[in-house]
């Protein structure tokens, strides 16, 4: 991998991993034309996704630095040093809950499936293609039905295991991090803004555990060559994170997701069409 072949995958993961369109699938489209995955060890190329996704991990700990730092010391206080009822706890100690309850599912699911995530059948861009087309399908359809009126104070433990569940369906490749969970907020009756930062707190357990993972795994067929390449990647990740973070908040004050739900469909035909043309390796 060349330096500007990091930098161009970082920029990918850092656009792609908070808009609901799927890192992992623009990521695997990019490497499969770059020539970068090996059908042989895909669980190489896996490793590699993961570990760049501490860079955007590290945007969203960066952006939301207070509201994490209030919810860890509440939640602290109010369950170590001094516990209380959690119907009498506030509203940060009981989002560090809901992250909690939202983490169980993709933990669980995550680490049974492990080799079967690590596989060639997720870098198959068959499977990638329809799922960016049946999660624009199910977006669209919660875009109609949302009722976009409820905010984070009013989230409950079942919105946060149904959230949790969705997130443990980004796994399969196409389907998007983001993507699943914010679909899954708007069917809750959220705020477009208010489920894309539940989304985005929610991922922090769940890129951190499988980020750090997977840098473990890596460790043993990483040369230094390739230790550049990463860290490369990983840094431009966090920055373009950073800025897709801020833009998107905002963009979601106004405007509904109908956009992402036109963009998903569009990539997954043209995956097909590529795939046809013989243009790119399924």
């Amino acid at each position: 991998m060349t330096f500007i072949e990091a930098i161009i995958l970082g920029l990918i993961q850092g656009l792609t991993e908070f808009l609901p369109i799927s890192s992992t699938g623009h990521l695997t489209i990019a490497g499969k034309l770059m020539n970068l995955i090996s059908d042989k060890n895909p669980e190489h190329w896996t490793a590699f996704i993961a570990v760049i996704q501490l860079g955007t991990l590290l945007a969203i700990v960066i952006y939301f630095w207070k509201d994490l730092w209030n919810i860890f010391i509440d939640f602290m206080k109010e369950n170590l040093i001094k516990p209380q009822k959690i119907s009498s706890q506030n509203t940060n100690s009981k989002m560090g809950w809901m992250i909690i309850l939202g983490s169980i599912p993709v933990a669980i699911i995550g680490l049974g499936f492990k080799d079967i995530i690590e596989g060639a059948l997720t870098k198959n861009l068959y499977l990638i293609a329809i799922s960016l087309i049946v999660l624009a399908i199910i977006l669209a359809i919660a875009e109609k039905v949302g009722k976009f009126k409820r905010e984070l104070k009013d989230l409950t433990w079942k919105d946060a295991l149904i959230i949790g569940f969705a997130q443990s369906l980004a796994l399969i490749p196409g389907s998007s991090r983001s993507g699943t969970t914010i679909t899954a907020g708007l069917f809750m009756g959220l705020k477009r803004e208010t489920a894309a930062r539940f989304s985005f707190l929610l991922s922090v357990p769940a890129i951190l555990g499988s980020g750090l993972l997977e840098f473990y795994h890596s460790l043993e067929y990483l040369q230094f060559d390739g230790m550049v390449s990463l860290i490369t990647a990983t840094i431009t990740s966090a920055i373009s994170g950073y800025v897709t973070i801020a833009l998107l908040l905002a963009f979601l004050k106004k405007n509904s997701t109908i956009i992402f739900v036109y963009w998903r469909i569009a990539v997954g035909i043209l995956i097909f069409i590529l795939i046809s043309g013989n243009f790119i390796n399924p």
